[in-house]
């Protein structure tokens, strides 16, 4: 591995130098092991600890297949399906690679005792399968994670429809959380040249699936005009439809769950911020019976911000704990459009506020090659700018993976896997400075940061106390 990574910090390093290297034997990966998958059985999801169930191990080079791609990751970033799979919910993913690996004997290769976890990366190509004529080694890329075969008709209009669509890194092996990923070749883009690696890295599966679930005509066909309510709008997803909503002309209403957030949100450019800590909404008043009463509150503030006018669009994603005031409070004719469900999978609602307003709820789930071209592409420009707060070293991806389970990050959180340091990468210093305002912009104050962890342990302890005592 340090021939490959001296190869890439070398300025000279031309293609078929690339295309010389040797490629290790094996390398090193995070992952989940099969016979750990009930580890945390028992425990509540809040309860299960991804510091426990991912490891850094050192895994054999998967054979290279036609249309496929062998990258060097200089760099990689966490998702909620990185925290999903840590915690083996809502089911371990070793069912979907057992699935895939009946595929072919090709897709075999997936079906492991251990899942090398992770969907998105920025590398350097080192070799390309047979059928690859649009990559060469030495290029720069990045990588969307929709993994598609389009052997039915049915992905020939939008991919995302192919009988044999998967998750690379979640519902397929050899992800990005690593120092070598296979990708097919029509996942790559090339990687921003004013972005460094870990900077690169951070946008891919959350840019993509926002671009596709506010922007494209598949989600919600946003134009400019609308208003738009955007659940968790500093965070990891709702960072970029935030930014998509300001870029396109909309208005968007930005929930958070802090001052901090809030503040965020105003330096994104947004005007109208609702905490809904400092609001106090409580959408449920039990475990099976919601509180109309809220939405109506919820649908109250939201037009003292916006002149009265409700909202034409909802960006939702936390599922459960949202979803009935998500659909009472769109506008009649409005769209709620929906990925993920990160407090729950089972969506409750009025069905009398979504018929007799004509209301409608579209599924989006990530993004097909042109969408996340096109994201990356409004990367690329500086429209649309990466939402990175921190970074962490590849042997601390579990605890990367914690904080964001437990919430406590703002945007996206970076993992360095072959580059030794942040910084690196970058092709375009002057387009950097142009936009490196926009670029630091979710970056931590560490002393800040670690005093609020601090403040979340210590209610955690006294909760665990206090419920001992009880």
């Amino acid at each position: 591995m340090n021939e490959i990574l001296d190869a890439i910090l070398a300025s000279d390093t031309a293609p078929e130098d690339f295309a010389a290297l040797p490629i290790p034997e094996s390398y090193r990966a995070v992952t989940v092991r099969k016979d750990e998958a009930e580890m945390f059985s028992g425990l509540t999801t809040r309860e299960k600890d991804p510091r426990k169930s991912l490891h850094v191990d050192e895994v054999p080079v998967p054979e290279l297949g036609p249309g496929e791609a062998l990258v060097a990751v200089m760099a990689s970033s966490v998702n909620y399906n990185s925290v999903w799979t840590s915690i083996f919910e809502p089911l371990p993913t070793f069912g979907f690679l057992e699935r895939y690996g009946k595929l072919s004997p090709l897709a075999k290769r997936h079906d492991l005792p251990y899942h090398i976890i992770g969907s998105d990366l920025a590398g350097v190509v080192l070799r390309t399968g047979p059928g690859v004529n649009a990559w060469q080694p030495g290029a720069e890329v990045v990588a969307h994670c929709l993994s598609v075969e389009l052997e039915s008709a049915d992905g020939h209009n939008d991919t995302m429809l192919d009988p044999e669509q998967r998750i690379w890194g979640f519902e397929t092996n050899f992800g990005g959380l690593a120092e070598i990923a296979l990708v097919k070749s029509n996942q790559l883009m090339p990687k921003p040249a004013h972005l460094s690696w870990e900077e690169a890295a951070a946008p891919g599966l959350v840019n993509s699936t926002a671009y596709r679930q506010l922007v494209s005509r598949n989600g919600a066909g946003m134009k400019q005009g609308d208003n738009i309510l955007i659940w968790g709008a500093s965070g990891g997803l709702g960072s970029y439809a935030t930014q998509y909503a300001l870029a396109g002309g909309a208005t968007p209403v930005c929930v958070v769950s802090s001052p901090r957030k809030a503040e965020i949100c105003r330096r994104m450019g947004a005007e109208a911020i609702i905490d809904r800590t400092a609001e106090d909404y409580t959408f449920w008043k039990d475990d099976g019976t919601q509180d109309p009463r809220e939405w109506k509150r919820l649908g109250k503030k939201i037009r003292e911000l916006t002149g009265g006018e409700d909202v034409d669009i909802v960006f939702e994603h936390p599922g459960r704990e949202t979803f009935g005031a998500s659909v009472y409070v769109t506008r009649k004719g409005g769209t709620i459009v929906t990925c993920a469900s990160t407090s729950g999978y089972t969506h409750e609602y009025d069905n009398r506020y979504l018929w007799m307003s004509l209301k409608r709820i579209v599924g989006s789930h990530f993004a097909n090659y042109r969408e996340a071209w096109e994201a990356n592409r409004l990367i690329a420009k500086g429209k649309i700018h990466p939402t990175l707060s921190r970074t962490y070293r590849l042997e601390d991806t579990g605890q990367a993976a914690y904080d964001v389970h437990r919430n406590r990050h703002q945007g996206k959180v970076g993992v360095l896997c072959l580059a030794p340091e942040e910084g690196m990468g970058v092709r375009d210093q002057a387009m950097r400075d142009q936009h490196i305002d926009a670029i630091n912009l979710f970056r931590d104050d560490l002393s800040e940061r670690t005093n609020e962890h601090s403040r979340d342990d210590l209610s955690e302890r006294t909760a665990k106390r206090s419920e001992d005592v009880r």
